[in-house]
């Protein structure tokens, strides 16, 4: 039995290397696309389109390896959302070698000239990762999506749309590698009622951190006006909610401890004008986030502090309100910690929406004697639809208040 040589084609056979084309020419069996084998029309070869039938695709491949030298033809790159690891899994990694390529992913953000070490991919190619897509644009990613002949770019405009996701711009890749090669940045509005050519890929960012209209701080701010990394931030309505439930006054001082956006922080000072504010966040990325909309809204009280809760709190002056927005499974000891510095007749503010935190933070609390109320929120937004509107729920958050005596 012979290996079955696995080549990518990266976008055209422009880029297949000496080694490439060699094992081609030896060859005594080609499978691949249709339009990769119209490549090699000439050859002597035996050809096998790859089609829906991929059972059947992998049967010949099998009886065909057996005495002759089998050659498959890959989109991109083989290991990249490609056939190769549906090969490998098939007839086993020891009987393929794989020929890497470049894919088109990295063709894409080779033409405009932008890293892509950060990006999420997601392949609606024949696949139903729709809530994969929405998830991740939901944390704030860019992502670079593989499309088919139904799930197109403008089909996907219009989902965002409907969707009611704002905020994005797409980047509309066509015919990589081709003479009729040709991409450009489109709002989803203008996508939804275009025709592009196949094949194509699309680049979905999030505009650049602009706050929108009136930049005066209020309480229950946009989302969008504040700079935050995937999703990491207190939602507006639940935001209000939660400050409220803190009852700042004017001299107090306050720990945001899991700051992330510093959104929390940022509003607060519209209470707090003679006190001081301490954001404590472990992410870098994320206190360059703080800094950023501290600059933004210009507050002067706001001191950002980077430490692994629960370290790094013996240093701040006692606080008569905390704030704990994140925490995970570290939650118990970020509470036990921060309930030592807090002043007499202070209020801890524990947002969460994780279910076991609930319990585990409400005993806990309750052991150390303080008071607690729990509200859980449940928060629906309007989204436009392109006959109507429609309401889309977000995540439940339980808020959790405790007070000393």
């Amino acid at each position: 039995m012979k290996q079955v040589s696995i080549i990518g084609m990266g976008l055209t056979p422009e880029d297949l290397t000496a080694k490439h084309l060699k094992l081609i020419k030896d060859a005594d069996v080609l499978v691949g696309g249709k339009r990769h084998l119209e490549y090699f029309n000439d050859h002597a070869a035996d050809k096998k389109e790859i089609n829906k039938d991929i059972k059947e695709v992998i049967r010949y491949i099998k009886t065909r390896m057996r005495k002759k030298n089998v050659v498959v033809l890959a989109s991109g790159d083989p290991l990249f959302f490609g056939i190769g690891s549906l090969l490998i899994k098939s007839i086993g990694a020891d009987n393929v070698v794989i020929y890497p390529n470049i894919s088109t992913v990295a063709a894409a953000f080779s033409r405009i000239k932008e890293p892509w070490n950060d990006i999420s991919v997601v392949s609606l190619h024949g696949r139903n990762s729709e809530r994969e897509l929405f998830s991740r644009l939901d944390k704030n990613e860019s992502i670079a999506v593989y499309t088919d002949s139904q799930k197109n770019p403008a089909w996907l405009a219009r989902r965002l749309l409907e969707k009611g996701i704002k905020g994005i711009k797409m980047c509309i890749f066509e015919q990589l590698g081709t003479e009729s090669e040709c991409f450009d940045w489109y709002e989803p509005g203008q996508a939804a009622d275009m025709n592009f050519s196949q094949p194509n890929l699309i680049i979905l960012k999030q505009h650049p951190f602009q706050p929108e209209g009136n930049k005066d701080l209020h309480l229950g701010m946009p989302d969008n006006r504040y700079e935050y990394q995937k999703g990491l931030i207190t939602k507006s309505e639940v935001r209000a909610i939660t400050i409220s439930r803190l009852c700042l006054l004017n001299d107090h001082i306050l720990w945001d401890l899991g700051a992330g956006s510093g959104s929390i922080s940022i509003e607060a000072s519209l209470f707090i004008k003679k006190g001081k504010i301490f954001s404590v966040e472990q992410n870098l990325s994320r206190i360059n986030n703080i800094k950023a909309n501290k600059k933004q809204y210009k507050v002067k009280n706001l001191e950002i502090v980077q430490a692994v809760l629960p370290d790094g709190l013996e240093n701040l002056p006692e606080p008569d309100r905390i704030f704990i927005g994140g925490g995970g499974r570290d939650l118990v000891k970020i509470i036990d910690t921060a309930s030592e510095y807090l002043k007499p007749g202070g209020v801890m503010v524990i947002n969460t929406i994780i279910l076991s935190n609930v319990e585990a933070a409400l005993k806990t609390l309750k052991s150390r004697g303080f008071k607690t109320d729990i509200v859980l929120v449940q928060i629906h937004r309007g989204q436009d639809m392109p006959w109507g509107e429609r309401l889309e729920a977000l995540n439940p958050v339980w808020i959790i208040s405790a007070r000393t005596y």
